[in-house]
């Protein structure tokens, strides 16, 4: 790799002070944009979604644990498969240290995958995860946040993804989805984003976007081609 450009430490603060100039202004946006998320208007969940978890049927409600706000993440693990999605997987590296900060400002985490549960407690087990996770194997909870289809679906490119019509190339999709819990027991659901705005999840992005080198993936197949479970890397996998 080639560098850039080299100039003397003078010239490399007149530059960098520029590029903190804009890095500030896309800060502030990004706080108006935040403020605009939180703005949005909420739906009353009325469906009754039943999942199975490590003790057995839990509710939605359940999946709050005494918190007022859940996040979800929906993690790409169907029935049958023999591992989880890697680049979920890569999400989900970043998850168990953020659990008590979460907690701390009132937010259960919890993860939902259509796998059963047997299959999705032995993934969880061999990647050394601590984050609730259920199986939505026998309702339709990923059905109804978009992020399961067909294969008829599939294979028409008629999926319902990202707002939009998607030719998503798998009966999975991932996904955030959040719910707040009031006083009174109801349930609302009050965001949701898909695809590229699960980003901002990805603390390894934002250390790679720093680097030289930045996310090195313009000759691979699809963006994420290089990510491997963590305990891949530096095998014949890798």
């Amino acid at each position: 790799m080639n560098p850039s450009k080299i100039v003397s430490a003078d010239q490399w603060i007149l530059a960098r002070k520029r590029l903190l100039a804009k890095e500030k202004e896309l800060t502030r946006r990004q706080d108006e944009l935040a403020e605009e998320r939180r703005a949005l208007p909420w739906v009353l969940v009325e469906k009754s979604y039943v999942f199975q978890g490590p003790t057995g049927r839990l509710t939605l409600s359940d999946l709050f644990a005494e918190k007022s706000q859940l996040a979800v993440y929906h993690f790409m693990l169907g029935p049958g498969w023999k591992e989880g999605c890697p680049s979920c997987s890569l999400l989900a590296d970043h998850v168990d240290g953020a659990l008590p900060h979460l907690a701390a400002r009132d937010v259960t985490f919890a993860a939902v995958s259509r796998a059963p549960h047997a299959e999705i407690a032995a993934f969880k087990q061999r990647m050394g995860w601590h984050f609730a996770w259920v199986s939505s194997n026998e309702n339709d909870f990923n059905r109804d946040y978009h992020v399961h289809f067909s294969k008829e679906e599939v294979a028409s490119g008629a999926c319902e993804y990202n707002y939009g019509q998607d030719g998503f190339r798998n009966q999975e999709a991932p996904g955030m989805s959040v719910f707040f819990k009031d006083e009174t027991g109801a349930i609302f659901h009050t965001y949701s984003e898909y695809a590229r705005g699960l980003e901002e999840l990805l603390g390894t992005y934002h250390v790679l976007d720093r680097v030289p080198k930045g996310r090195n993936e313009s000759g691979l197949p699809w963006p994420m081609a290089w990510v491997r479970h963590h305990d891949k890397y530096g095998t014949s996998a890798a």
